[in-house]
Formats: C-alpha cells, sequence, structure tokens
C-alpha cells in the first residue's frame, strides 16, 4: 500500500467518531480492497473494548479487506448493530456474497446478538442474500429488532430466500423459547413483485411483532398486496405501513381495509401512488369512521382519486384527534374539487394539516369503464367476470329470464356450473327466488309477508348482488298506493340490515351501489343500470329514515352533487333527492 494512501487512510480514521459502544467510518469514502489496507481500522476494532456498534456505510470493502475485518469481529460478542449499507460501492456482484459471508460467519463465531442489520443500499441481488443467510438463520439474529435491506436488487428469489431464512430463525428461536421479535422491517426498491410480497407475508404472519413496515416501490400488485394484508392483521403492534408506489388498485385496497379494521395503533399509513382509486379511498374512509384512533399521517397522493371519494375521506378523518397530515395530491380532482376540498378542511378546523394539492391531475373526463380494468388482473379468477360491461334499461321485467343462473343460487367456480350451496339459498321459497330472477309488482305484491325473506338473499359481504337486488326493487316504484308501499317497506327492511353493519360493509355497498348507478367510475366489469326515477325516489325516502346515518347520507351527496350523464332521463327525481341530501348536509354543519 502506498504511503501517501496510509496516511490518507490513518488521517480520515483520526475523525472516527468512538464512544458511547459505537465505532464509526461512516461515509468517510474509504477504498479498502486489501488486508493491508484495513490494518488501521482493524487495529482499532480489536482495541474496543465493549463494541456494541459498528459503522461502515459509505465505504467500498473488497473481499480480502472483508476477511480481515471479520478477524477481528470473532472477538465482538457484545456487538449489537451492524450498520452496513452503501459498503460494496464498485465492487463485482460476485465478490460480495463472499465478503458478506465471511462478516456473517465472524458474528456467529462471535456469539453476538444483533438486534440492529443495516445492508440497504448494496446492490448484491439474490445472490447477496444468500450470503447472509446463514447469518440470518442463526442464534446471532434471534435477537434481531430491525432489519433493513432497502434497494439491495433482492427480486423475487432473493425475497423468497430471506423470507424462508427468516422463518427458520424464527422456528429455531421458538425452540430456544425466545421466538424472533422482528419490529422493523425496510426492504423497499426492490422488485419482490407477488411471488417475493407473499412469502415475505407467510414470515410476517408467523412473527406477529412488527411495528414498521416499509415495502415501497416493489412491482406488488392486488395479489401481493392481499397476501400482506393478511399478514399485516396479525401484527397488533404496527404502527407504520408504507407500501408506496406499489399497484393496489381495488382488491388489493379492500383487502388493506380489511386488515386495518383489526389494528389499533397505526400512526402512519402511507399508500401513495397506489392506485387505490375511488372506490378503494371510500373503504379506506370507512376504516376511519369506526377505527385507526390514534392515527397521525395518511399519504393517498397519485390514486386516481376524484373529487367526491376526496371528501368522504375529508369527512372521515373530522374526528381524528391525533391527525396531522393528509396527502391527497396528484389526485383527480380538478381545480373545483381542490377548493371544495381545501375548503372543507377548513370548515371542520383541518385545514392546516391538508397537504399541497399542487400536483392535481385534473377531474377525469366522463368515459366508458371497460377499459379501466386491473391492468394487473390477467391472472383473475373472479367469479364476476361473466358480467359484461352493459347497461341495463331500468325495467328489470324487460330484460328478464326465468333461469337466470346470477339470480336463483347457481354459481361458476373455475367453469364448473354448480348449485350454491348456502342454507339460505336452500331454504328460501320458489316465490322468492321467481321474484329475483324477474321482479314484477304482481310478484312483489304476491310475496305478502313473505317479503321479509328477501332478506336473506341480501348479504353486505357481497355489495354488487346486495345492490343489484335493492335496485331491482326499487324500479318497480309508482304512485299507486298498495306499490309505493310495498316497494318502500321492502327497501327500508334492505337497507336497515345494508347500513347496520360495519362502516367497511355499508360503504362497499354504498360506493358498489353508486357504480351501479353510474355515478362512480368503478374497477372491471360491473353491470350498470339505466336509471328510473322510482329508484331515486326510494333513496329520497331512504335517506330521510332513521336507519340512513348522517355520514352514510354525506357519502351519498358527495355524488348526487355532481353533474352526471346517468341522472338525466330523472331529472326531477334527482332535484328531489339532492334538495334532501343537502339540507342533510348543513344539518352536518
Amino acid at each position: 500500500m502506498a504511503s501517501d494512501d496510509i496516511a490518507q487512510l490513518a488521517d480520515a480514521l483520526s475523525k472516527t467518531h468512538v464512544g458511547d459502544g459505537e465505532l464509526s467510518y461512516k461515509g468517510l469514502g474509504l477504498k479498502l480492497d486489501s488486508a493491508e489496507s484495513v490494518e488501521e481500522l482493524v487495529r482499532e476494532i480489536e482495541q474496543y473494548q465493549g463494541l456494541r456498534a459498528l459503522r461502515l456505510e459509505g465505504n467500498t470493502v473488497g473481499v480480502e479487506a472483508a476477511r480481515a475485518i471479520a478477524k477481528a469481529l470473532e472477538s465482538k460478542d457484545l456487538l449489537q448493530r451492524c450498520y452496513w449499507s452503501d459498503m460494496f460501492t464498485g465492487r463485482l456482484r460476485s465478490e460480495i456474497p463472499t465478503a458478506l459471508r465471511c462478516l456473517g460467519s465472524a458474528l456467529i463465531s462471535a456469539g453476538a446478538r444483533l438486534t440492529e442489520l443495516d445492508l440497504s443500499d448494496n446492490a448484491f441481488g439474490p445472490d447477496g442474500v444468500k450470503g447472509i443467510e446463514q447469518l440470518l438463520k442463526s442464534p446471532s439474529c434471534f435477537t434481531l429488532r430491525e432489519l433493513r435491506l432497502n434497494n439491495c436488487g433482492l427480486g423475487i428469489g432473493g425475497g423468497k430466500v430471506l423470507a424462508e431464512a427468516l422463518i427458520d430463525c424464527h422456528r429455531q428461536s421458538s425452540a430456544h423459547g425466545a421466538p424472533l421479535k422482528l419490529r422493523v422491517f425496510i426492504a423497499g426498491r426492490n422488485r419482490l413483485e407477488n411471488e417475493g410480497a407473499g412469502a415475505l407475508a407467510k414470515a410476517f404472519q408467523l412473527m406477529g411483532s412488527l411495528e414498521e413496515v416499509h415495502m415501497p416501490q416493489n412491482g406488488i400488485n392486488h395479489t401481493g398486496v392481499t397476501a400482506l394484508a393478511s399478514a399485516m392483521r396479525h401484527n397488533p403492534e404496527l404502527c407504520v405501513l408504507n407500501f408506496n408506489d406499489n399497484s393496489f388498485t381495488k382488491k388489493g385496497t379492500l383487502a388493506m381495509a380489511q386488515a386495518l379494521r383489526h389494528l389499533r395503533n397505526v400512526q402512519v399509513i402511507n399508500f401513495g401512488d397506489c392506485l387505490v382509486r375511488s372506490e378503494g379511498a371510500i373503504a379506506l374512509a370507512a376504516v376511519l369512521r369506526e377505527g385507526l384512533p390514534i392515527l397521525k399521517e395518511l399519504n393517498l397522493s397519485f390514486g386516481e382519486i376524484t373529487e367526491a371519494a376526496a371528501l368522504v375521506m375529508a369527512q372521515a378523518v373530522m374526528d381524528k384527534p391525533h391527525m396531522e397530515k393528509v396527502d391527497l395530491n396528484g389526485n383527480c380532482l380538478g381545480e373545483e374539487g381542490c377548493e371544495a376540498l381545501r375548503e372543507a378542511m377548513e370548515n371542520m378546523d383541518k385545514g392546516n394539516m391538508l397537504a399541497s394539492l399542487s400536483d392535481d391531475e385534473g377531474e377525469p373526463e366522463e368515459e366508458d369503464d371497460d377499459d379501466d380494468d386491473d391492468d394487473d388482473d390477467n391472472d383473475d379468477d373472479d367469479n364476476n367476470n361473466d358480467d359484461e360491461e352493459e347497461v341495463d334499461d331500468g325495467n328489470v321485467s324487460d330484460d328478464c329470464d326465468e333461469d337466470s343462473e346470477d339470480d336463483i343460487g347457481i354459481v361458476k367456480q373455475n367453469g364448473v356450473t354448480r348449485k350454491d350451496d348456502s342454507p339460505a339459498k336452500l331454504q328460501s321459497p320458489a316465490e322468492i327466488m321467481s321474484f329475483l330472477s324477474c321482479p314484477s309488482v304482481e310478484k312483489l305484491l304476491q310475496l305478502g309477508e313473505m317479503r321479509t325473506n328477501l332478506l336473506q338473499q341480501v348479504d353486505a359481504s357481497d355489495p354488487h348482488k346486495a345492490a343489484d337486488v335493492l335496485l331491482k326493487i326499487a324500479s318497480l316504484y309508482n304512485e299507486e298506493p298498495e306499490t309505493k308501499t310495498a316497494v318502500l317497506e321492502t327497501i327500508d327492511d334492505v337497507l336497515k340490515k345494508l347500513l347496520s353493519g360495519s362502516a367497511l360493509h355499508s360503504y362497499c355497498f354504498l360506493s358498489t351501489l353508486l357504480v351501479m348507478m353510474g355515478l362512480l367510475k368503478g374497477e372491471g366489469k360491473i353491470k350498470k343500470v339505466s336509471l328510473v326515477p322510482g329508484q331515486l325516489l326510494c333513496l329520497e325516502h331512504a335517506v330521510q329514515q332513521n336507519y340512513f346515518a348522517q355520514h352514510h347520507a354525506l357519502l351519498l351527496h358527495n355524488f348526487m352533487s355532481k353533474d352526471s350523464d346517468a341522472l338525466k332521463s330523472c331529472s326531477a327525481a334527482r332535484e328531489s333527492l339532492s334538495s334532501v341530501l343537502e339540507k342533510r348536509h348543513h344539518e352536518q354543519h
């Protein structure tokens, strides 16, 4: 090693911070190739008694240098924190696993018990994960609390190896009576995709100890998001959830909403740039209504959320005492929508928590939904794919099929038609099935007291079917007293059931109803109806009843107050309904 290089290293080492159990070479920009190049560094490590933290980030370490450092670490049994990010700049990808294996073996030999391991910003890929695999499985990581692997190029393969290592560590540590309790997991920008995310979800669910999860920009769509959501609900101490820049779409967002219902300690949610969209935002607003008591920050930026859905979200944060920031920037509100959102937040004395809206994408143009199916839904096996994007004429009896599979309890699974064996449908009288198959005023009146049995066909967990049944009944409305009474009584019974459950179920039903009415752009293929005045008049009746909560009315008001081509054929009924909703809106203030 040249004398000037040695002098440079000596000078750099003289600037290291030594104290409180930490030895730091952070950001010195050292190029450490050989054992000779790290002689001074090794000497300092060896002489440091009680070494608990070692910072090597911001340097570049070759294999021979790593071997020398590893030798020095073999006696450091008190070492707990390894800050080794950005440590291999300019190194061949084949060198890194060997260097990591040497360092890991030294920690295992020393009997160190790590609490933090940071290997972020090392582009070591799947092979690099194999370099730390034995360390992660060893007793040295039974005590691990924070694992940072941000921007490491793990890929699907690396994600799977990592997941298996964590699962093995949990199994072995549990056998020793002290199961692994990882609290912080950071692995952004790693192209984990669905398979990698799904593998890690299994590890997360097994541990159940996570407090922070950061997995932004990993190319995960709704399949992987759903797996992660299922795991998150098994981590009750979760505080920070960051999945920024993945593709949730409606399915992934609904899965996350379901998970969030079970979590009481979440303080930060970052679902920005995740294609949450309006239906997803409404579902998350429902969870805010009934849970997340200490939430401080919510990021739903760049999610293709429209004005009405953003207002639903704003109204949902109204009673959150700890709320500090709501980010809805980069959505599709339009100038008037941005102003309406600012005004709504200010009216609730929450104006200071609304982030900038400077990157708003502008109000979306009216367009058909048939090209709006999820980009990532090619692997979708959803049974609703039989519903083509079409417009029903609203007069259900003109479009009846007495053998309609959807209405008489025959469903398709994996292409095979079979009878639905749910008890409610097997026990339903033929008259109920006949009415649902082909509704008419005559059949509704003939049902008499059996109309109450219609409730068996209304399941809040199937919002599409529930909205379909409601719209069919409402389409029969007319001013003939007997018909009017029968329709409204049935509507009341149906809505009492649908709106009395959880906020999430009721909001999902209402958003699906709005999609079918053409007032909200939905995802995928869903059968819409061409509205008839009776359907709006039934809603006008319903929103004045005690079972129709103020926040449900506000949700409906946000969408009814927007101009829509779907309402042009029912202008008088629309004005009447809007008037009632406007009155309820003012009651809020």
